[in-house]
């Protein structure tokens, strides 16, 4: 499926600072934005702003910061209304945002730090409550103590500089996308107003949902690609009502997320896989039968690989609150194309089952057991290849390669990085290329195939598992680990490589829960059930099975499993050093 852009939605500008003008005009007193606050209200306290309210606390909070065009934002904030402000404020002074965290977000402050060095920001806005552990933050650093710190909810009664600042065009730089550094250092992804408008088209227009009903309903962090797009972007672009609430709220009782979801008659929201699994295991069967989620519009399911089993355990668990499998949309994006690449339609999820040795050896081949993978659909408005990573031959249905983009969603590239950049962003198809441009295409570092028409994800390359010459996916792997005992914790089980002898050899790092009770011959017993299951399954040796406590498997700041600084800590000999305590 390929939708050309005519077929899109409208969006309200050409640039982000466009659309909340025309919001505001036009629907000034319809809200906007309501943050529902459960830190001192267990139900929820919403606050809500019109897009006059909106347009205006950003007007303010833009004329306070001394900025001048081309300068970067870091934007502090906690998730919130504030959060919305100081970054719309941050493009509205004509700089560029940044979108980033408080420093208090626990094992985060040296992303922060190398982030903003990175970016070399010309301001911070943040909260006047966050104000002074920011500012505490930013004078331990080089420079940081020099830094204006402008409060996006309490600005300057006078402006810092002449006020209204130019407006920035559609090819400006709106924000830098800083990655979540899942298999190498955060790098700035550069995307325009043109980058971030164009996608959000072709994310509504491949979902299939009507704007002029929707609301979107998100608790994801908004420094994430997917919070950001999702809880700000896409409201601010088709003039929708954005229901926001932190993390944090989330983790406590995820049935909050449903409730806010079921309250809003064709409300459409995203989550990564562990999402799912969490609600379906954590909200209690009293608190199910309160939901309504047959008016939710759509769940999109990205960010991480789709376990087709916590699919099923959804579904199963919502299916008396009235969800059906055809509102959970499997989706694959990632931040160098702004967001969203592909989505299914909306029909249940298609599963399908291949042969795991034909994998390994990069053929897709359907069997009656194996390997199950979620489709993750089809693009609109822009072009997936998958290619040979070596050569750059585009590669026929059914075979693994890199998966290549092509599109007006794809970034300019990386902050200050040209060499990455053009390794990255400048690909060229060679061969034969079946009607695709030659360049310049997007290498994703993921690793998939075309079948039935649908896009698959298999994995990440530098993450691949290679073992006496045979490719092993690590996620494959770490969900047969992850069977072994119900004590280890789903989506917290890492698979890596490392040097072993004359080839390389497999370690896995598993969380569990009950780790602490666990006797050394109950330890042993489990590590061998796991060796066991592993060899079956995969025909791989593990070299080392390392149970770990709950919390010591690292995870980027977007929740995915870091495996390469699993990979580190356990080189370094840091779990053998916790494990000995």
């Amino acid at each position: 499926m390929y939708l050309a852009p005519e077929s899109f939605p409208a969006v309200g500008g050409t640039t982000l600072t466009e659309c909340l003008r025309h919001w505001a005009a036009v629907a000034g007193d319809e809200p906007a934005l309501t943050f529902a606050d459960y830190s001192a209200d267990r139900e929820g306290r919403q606050r809500t702003l019109t897009w006059q309210q909106l347009r205006q606390r950003v007007d303010a909070a833009a004329a306070s910061l001394p900025v001048q065009p081309g300068d970067r934002v870091a934007v502090l904030c906690p998730q919130g209304i504030g959060y919305v402000v100081g970054f719309l404020a941050a493009i509205t002074a004509g700089a560029a945002a940044v979108p980033l965290f408080e420093p208090g977000l626990p094992g985060h402050a040296g992303r922060l730090t190398s982030v903003l060095a990175d970016c070399a920001p010309a301001a911070v806005v943040t909260t006047a409550a966050a104000k002074g552990a920011v500012g505490e933050f930013l004078a331990g650093r080089p420079g940081g103590g020099d830094l204006p710190v402008v409060a996006a909810d309490r600005p300057d009664a006078e402006p810092s500089r002449s006020w209204p600042g130019p407006a920035p065009a559609p090819d400006d730089v709106a924000y830098l996308q800083y990655t979540s550094g899942s298999t190498r250092s955060p790098a700035g992804v550069v995307l325009t107003h043109a980058n971030v408008l164009a996608n959000v088209t072709q994310a509504v227009t491949g979902l299939g949902l009507d704007p002029r009903e929707a609301t979107t309903v998100s608790w994801l962090p908004l420094f994430h690609d997917m919070g950001l797009v999702l809880g700000l972007i896409t409201p601010l672009a088709l003039g929708l009502r954005s229901v926001l609430m932190d993390p944090l709220a989330f983790i406590e009782r995820p049935v909050r997320w449903l409730e806010l979801l079921g309250d809003r008659p064709g409300a459409w929201s995203a989550a990564p896989n562990f999402a799912f699994h969490y609600c379906a295991t954590r909200v209690r069967e009293t608190d199910r039968a309160r939901l309504r989620l047959g008016r939710v519009g759509a769940i999109i399911n990205g960010a991480e690989p789709i376990n087709p089993d916590v699919l099923d355990r959804f579904h199963a668990a919502f299916a008396g609150a009235g969800y059906r499998p055809e509102q959970t949309r499997p989706s694959y994006g990632l931040a160098e194309a702004t967001v969203f690449v592909t989505t299914g339609p909306a029909a249940a999820p298609r599963v399908g089952v291949f042969d795991r040795a034909a994998l390994g050896d990069g053929a897709a081949e359907p069997a009656g057991e194996g390997v199950r993978l979620v489709a993750c659909g089809a693009p609109a408005g822009q072009r997936v290849a998958v290619a040979d990573p070596a050569t750059g031959i585009a590669l026929p249905d059914g075979s693994v390669g890199e998966i290549w983009i092509h599109g007006p969603n794809v970034g300019a590239g990386y902050w200050q990085k040209p060499l990455e950049s053009e390794e990255t962003f400048g690909a060229r198809l060679s061969g034969e290329r079946g009607g695709r441009p030659e360049g310049p295409w997007l290498r994703t570092g993921d690793l998939g195939f075309h079948h039935g028409g649908e896009l698959y994800i298999a994995g990440r390359i530098k993450d691949l598992l290679i073992v006496d010459g045979r490719n092993h996916y690590p996620q494959d792997v770490e969900a047969t680990v992850a069977s072994a005992d119900r004590g280890i914790r789903p989506g917290s089980v890492a698979a890596f490589a490392v040097a072993g002898g004359e080839t390389e050899s497999a370690v896995v790092v598993a969380e569990h829960r009950g780790h602490g009770e666990l006797d050394e011959a109950g330890e042993r017993d489990l590590v061998a059930a796991v060796r066991r299951l592993v060899s079956d399954a995969h025909g791989l040796a593990l070299r080392e099975v390392v149970l770990v406590p709950a919390g010591l498997v690292p995870r980027t700041s977007s929740g995915k499993i870091a495996r390469g600084a699993c990979r580190d800590r356990y080189l370094e000999g840091d779990y053998g050093k916790v494990l000995a305590r």
